[in-house]
Formats: structure tokens, sequence, C-alpha cells
């Protein structure tokens, strides 16, 4: 492929621009055809929203208060959500790009396009030439068909899904701990909890509706202790924030446990009955004092006694993590920490009692439960696992022979591009030039490939690249089932019909299958046909789908998995009785701090973090094209200390230089004392040269393969600029409360 040469015109023909209106505009004299209650496409507390329809338009919304997550709320995000369903930037017909523009095209000639060059690819170069990348954002029905279209359909082992970016973290230690990768606890327990450890989720920007139960908590009485580099505002809520340095909370989770263990306010019945591998764990965390956690993480040794004291003796207690513990080379070691002090107390499989990670994406928990992972099959099954590869070829009609096997993780697949084993990539629901670390070398790897299929509905920063873009759907236009971060599968209704020539994205996959001869595999005629066979594909795995039904979602308002028989209820709380490890119970893991893959030098003396905003999502291909999101925060920001900003000499809304090993980016300067003297941030929404993933490390951890986003070595260099700060201009994307 050839660069992007014509980015101006890509840029104003398909954006992204801002528009803040309805179809039709904004009108008093509008008669609604029908109200159809979902679930918002956002994140993963996917609230409930009621979408008003008219003449097969979308254009409102009003409060669905019959969904007990959100009862009605909505945060920034979800009150205009309704507004990108016929945004002006909607791809409306295929795109095939020649001389390096964009063209319109036939669904005839660019899906034969599609199927002759990826099987020319695979004549030529195997069938592993082509690879998959998916995303979680996408229904459920949707991402199974991906992980099967990629090995019934394509027959390549390279398959990998953007939850990859946000969850696998949690996902291995959970499936490590517990032997399941789901929240141990539906949401409202967290009420019921006498104190909540929240560990790198800003909660109130990040997943707002969900502070409904904390603040229930709180007015119950309940205390909070707050884990984060940063001063978030979820963290001036709490009572005790541990303003640790990026990277090192299996010092701090040790040091915790170390405290716990001296003090007596283990819980030794618990372990004996329930747990295995707590002896190692115990000799382990007797050499971090809180003397020696405090030097690893910067946090007051007696601050870390107070948080141990404070979750110890708590009779009730939930821990909660979210991507700021994950995001790091160590991010699976630093989910099992945490957990070691769930388990050391007890402190689960009871009401008001347990442990829970807080996913990002909306369908975060779905996404990586069926199949679209590199080694994952459905119902949470393993690829390296015979029977279980056994099981999904007799549902699928698949010769076993014929089922590749495990790939590798999305960060490897771009490695791969540039090395000439990829050739090909179809990819969906994703967007690789903001989301994927060092994206300079991302930039490599879709500049080497020979071809670049994107299924989308808006033209993103990555599918500017591709050879041929395919209009797909957004949430209102089809139908489907997600998966909330507590575990509760919810229903998506189809609102209106994709407007163009735009289509769902389950016919284009299967169509391309279609071309490429197997069809036998790809027969479905509607979601819920995909979803059945899920249900089957799913029976007797971790993530057991097999006794929930469309009806039954309706009629409970969500299902939680797994729910193996067509009568049974579903099971909101996990470990009640017993763990999912084969004897039934939890493994503690002595784990051991390491530092991140990059610490501070003399060249670069800062650590660079990186984090979402409450007006942004992801990365930003929707929510940059709203008018009221970016008026709220319109670009990224670098956040520093004013010692930090003082020594460099450097003022508030001054643009500074970041720099890294990987690149550097110009970024207006945020001074404010909510961040360590060490330690910048910069959100990441935004592409192009406002992307924070120029300069993260693509270093990966080694077990869960997730890059290390929250944790690099970086620099600001002061640079001289005629854009000098407007005085009093209004800031944009921040509390004013945190610049002081």
């Amino acid at each position: 492929m050839g660069k992007v040469g014509n980015l101006e015109q890509i840029v104003a023909e398909f954006g992204p621009h801002l528009h803040d209106a309805p179809h039709g505009g904004w009108r008093a004299d509008r008669v609604i055809d029908k109200v159809v209650p979902t679930h918002c496409p956002y994140c993963a507390v996917q609230c409930g929203m009621n979408l008003l329809v008219e003449d097969n338009h979308v254009v409102g919304f009003e409060p669905r208060y019959d969904f007990p997550v959100n009862e009605g709320r909505l945060c920034p995000k979800g009150v205009t959500a309704y507004l990108q369903v016929h945004h002006p930037d909607r791809l409306l017909h295929p795109l095939i790009k020649r001389n390096g523009r964009f063209e319109r095209a036939t669904w005839d000639e660019a899906l034969s396009l599609v199927a002759a060059k990826f099987k020319e690819l695979q004549a030529a170069h195997g069938k592993d030439s082509i690879g998959v990348y998916s995303g979680s954002s996408l229904t459920t029905e949707k991402t199974y068909l991906m992980g099967k279209f990629a090995r019934a359909g394509l027959g390549t082992r390279y398959v990998d899904y953007n939850g990859r970016l946000c969850m696998v973290s949690a996902a291995a230690g959970n499936n490590k701990a517990f032997g399941i990768d789901r929240a141990a606890n539906p949401w409202d327990d967290i009420p019921l909890a006498e104190v909540l450890l929240i560990a790198g989720a800003n909660c109130a920007e990040t997943f707002p509706v969900l502070n409904k139960f904390l603040w229930q908590q709180r007015d119950n009485g309940g205390r909070w202790i707050i884990v984060d580099p940063r001063e978030t505002p979820t963290a001036r809520q709490g009572d005790l924030h541990l303003q640790l340095k990026p990277g090192t909370d299996v010092a701090l989770a040790n040091g915790m446990l170390h405290v716990i263990i001296e003090e007596g306010l283990t819980d030794e019945a618990f372990i004996a009955a329930r747990t295995n591998d707590w002896e190692e764990t115990r000799k382990v965390a007797a050499r971090y004092t809180p003397q020696i956690a405090s030097e690893i993480t910067g946090v007051a040794a007696e601050k870390i006694v107070e948080a141990a004291r404070l979750y110890g003796r708590a009779k009730t207690s939930m821990m909660m993590h979210a991507r700021g513990i994950e995001h790091h080379t160590n991010g699976v070691n630093n989910v099992l920490s945490y957990i070691n002090l769930v388990l050391a107390t007890g402190q689960i499989g009871r009401p008001g009692s347990g442990y829970g990670t807080i996913t990002g994406q909306g369908n975060g928990q779905g996404g990586r439960e069926h199949g679209q992972k590199a080694d994952q099959l459905p119902g949470q099954r393993s690829m390296l696992n015979p029977e279980h590869r056994k099981y999904v070829c007799g549902v699928w009609g698949l010769p076993e022979e014929e089922l590749p096997q495990a790939g590798v993780s999305v960060v490897e697949m771009f490695g791969k591009m540039r090395e000439g084993e990829i050739r090909g990539l179809l990819s969906i629901c994703n967007n690789v030039m903001v989301s994927l670390p060092d994206t300079n070398q991302v930039r490599r790897s879709l500049e080497g490939l020979d071809f670049y299929v994107c299924i989308d509905f808006f033209m993103s920063e990555g599918s500017r690249y591709a050879d041929v873009v395919l209009p797909g759907t957004t949430w209102s236009e089809d139908e489907g089932v997600t998966c909330n971060s507590e575990g509760r599968v919810v229903k998506i209704n189809k609102a209106n019909d994709p407007p163009g020539e735009a289509k769902e994205d389950w016919w284009i996959v299967q169509e391309i299958a279609r071309r490429m001869g197997r069809e036998k595999y790809f027969a479905f005629n509607s979601p819920r046909e995909i979803f059945d066979e899920l249900r089957v594909a799913s029976r007797g795995g971790n993530a057991d789908y097999y006794g929930i039904s469309y009806e039954k979602i309706e009629r409970q308002n969500g299902v939680f998995w797994p729910c193996p028989t067509e009568d049974h209820p579903g099971t909101p709380r996990l470990f009640e009785e017993r763990f999912y490890h084969p004897d039934g119970r939890a493994k503690f893991h002595a784990v051991e701090y390491k530092p991140p893959a990059e610490v501070p030098d003399e060249e670069y003396p800062l650590i660079l973090t990186s984090g979402r905003v409450v007006y942004q999502y992801l990365s930003g291909n929707q929510t940059r094209r709203i008018g009221f999101l970016v008026e709220q925060c319109p670009e990224p920001y670098v956040e520093i200390h004013p010692e930090t900003a003082m020594r460099l000499k450097v003022n508030d809304g001054e643009r500074v230089k970041v720099v890294s090993r990987r690149g550097e980016g110009i970024f207006p300067a945020l001074v404010v004392r909510t961040i360590r003297p060490d330690t910048i941030f910069i959100p990441y929404h935004w592409g192009e040269e406002l992307a924070a993933n120029q300069l993260t490390n693509p270093t990966l951890d080694p077990t869960s393969k997730i890059p290390e986003y929250k944790a690099c070595a970086a620099r600001i260099e002061k640079i001289h600029s005629r854009r000098l700060p407007i005085m009093g201009e209004r800031r944009k994307g921040v509390s004013r409360s945190e610049v002081r």
C-alpha cells in the first residue's frame, strides 16, 4: 500500500466534522412513530435508553427508567449518542481506493475485489497471510461471527480483537486466580460493602453512571480507598488516596498484604477451606514491609498501613480495578496481587463482599467470551484444548484438521505485517492509528500490506489506509446482545434501517465468506440465528449462554451468565460455594514487584501515563464528531505538576513538546496539583499529530500481551511558539477545581 498522501482531501470529504442536530434539525412538531428500548453504545455500564424514531430516523432519546443499572441516568456521551446515527459523516456506500483517492463502488464490485484479493494472497502465501482484527463494541453475535469467519471462513490463525488493548490482563488474572473470567459480583452488591478498594479506575469520568452505586455505598456509611497516580475526581471523593508511581501496584498490594498478615486480619478459615498456594504468597509478602513498599511506590508508609487496616478490618469489602493497573508489562501480576488481598481476607462470594473488573468497551465482556481472541473458542474455551476444539468443530460442522491453531495478539500481528508474514487485513470496529501503541510503527505495518479492508460506519484514522472501505451499521441499526461489566447479558434492539447503501456488518462478513466458497458455514439470516448457534457453541463452557434467550433477557432486564439451562435464572454472584478450578478452590499467586519496561533516566526523566476523559470515548471516531462533546474537550493536553512546570519554565496553556524513545508530539500544558511531580498524563482519544500513542511503549505483558500504555519514560521540551496562552481563556475538558 502507499502512504495516505491526500489527507486534507480525505478529511474534507469524510471528516471528522462537527454536528449537533438530529435528522431534520431541531423541531417541536415531530410525530414519533415508535419508542425503542435499547442500551447505550459506549462503555460497559450499558445504560438503558429509549430511542425516539420518526419516519425510520432516530431523532432523539428519552430516559429508560425500568433498567436497574442506570434508572434513567446517562452521561454526556450517552445523552448525545443518537446524534451519530444520521451524522453527515456516515459512510453510505462502498469505497475503493484508486490512485490514492477513495471512489464510490457498487457492493458487487467491492465484495468481488475483496474475495479475489484474499484468494490471491492465500494462494500465493498460505492461509495465514490474511489477518482479522475485530472489536468489542460489536454485539456478541458479531464477535462470535468474526472468530468463526477467521477460522472457518478464511482458515487463518491470525485473528484478535481490540479488547487486547483493554481487558486481557484482567481476564488472565481472573482465570489464574478463579478459573473463570467475569466480575464476581453484581453492582447492587457495592452499596452493601463497608469499604471499597478502587485501583486504577477513575469511575467519575470513565464510568460516570457507575457512581450511582458508589454513592449509595457512601450514603450507607461506606469508605473508599483509591489507588491512582493522579488525584482524579474519583480520588478526590475518596477517604484515602494512595498516589503511587505508575507501574508499582504489586509493591503496594504486597505492602498492604504484609500489614494484614502481621496484624492478624487474614481469614484463616476461608484460606484453609477454599484456596491453594497461600504459604508461598505469605513468604513473599513478608519481604514487603510498609517501608520497602513506600520506597518503591512513593506512597507514605503510614498510608499503606492505614489502607491495609481499613480494608482488612471491614466486615464487608469490594475490590474493583480498571485499566490503570492492567495496561502494564506487569498487568497480570498487578491484578493477581490485588486478588491476593481479596482472598486473604475472605472477602468474596457473599453479598457486599467481592471483586470486579470494570470493563471499558460496551461489550468488552461479551467480546472476549466467544471466540475472537487469538487463543479462544466460544464459551471461553481454549484453542489449545483438544476437547474444546473437537466440540466447537462439531457445532460448526468443520473438519477438525481445518481448524487453525492459536494465533498471536494484535500488537504481534502488526509486527508480522512489517515482517511480511501477514499480507492482507480485514478490520472491523477499531481504529488502529489511534488505539495501538507506537503509531509510527503501526503506520509502517499498514503501508506494507498488500491489501487492507475496513468495515466501519465512519472513516477513521486507521481506515484512511484501506484499499476498500465497506459501510457498516451503528448500534441502532441492528439487534443483538452485549454483556456489561457485571456479567449481565442485555439486548440491543433495532430502531432504524441502515442509511444509504450501508449494510449490517454480519451480512457483509457472510457475503465475503460466500464469495470465497465457504457459504455452508455462514447461512445465517438474522442475528437471532447467529445467537442460537452461539448458545450451543458456548454450552458447557465457562461462559455458558445456552439458557439465555432474547425473550428471557427482556423479561428479566438482563441475564447473568453462566446460564446453563432454559429454566435457569442466571448467576448474578459467582463463587458463593466454589471457584472454577477443577478442585473448586481459588489460587493465590506469589508475585514479586518488577519495574515497568522503561523507567525514567537523565534523558527521559518523567513517567508518561495516558487515559480517558469524560467527554470522549476510546479512539474518538464517534465522539470527536459530536459538537457538544468536542466543545467540552477539543484537544489533548499534557498534565504537569507545578513543581515540574516551574523547573521547566512552562506556563499553564503553553504548548510544549513531549518526547519519548518512539516519537514526539506538541500539546498544551495543563499545570495541575493533581498529578505527581514525576509523572505526566495525556488523554489518548485523538489521532495523527495529536496521538498520545505516538509516544507509548509497545512492550507487552508476557502473559496477556497487553501493551504498556500506562508507564513509559518521557521528557518535556519547552518550545518557542506564537500560539501563546490567552489570559482568561476558558479551559475545556477539565474541572476548574483541578487547576490550582
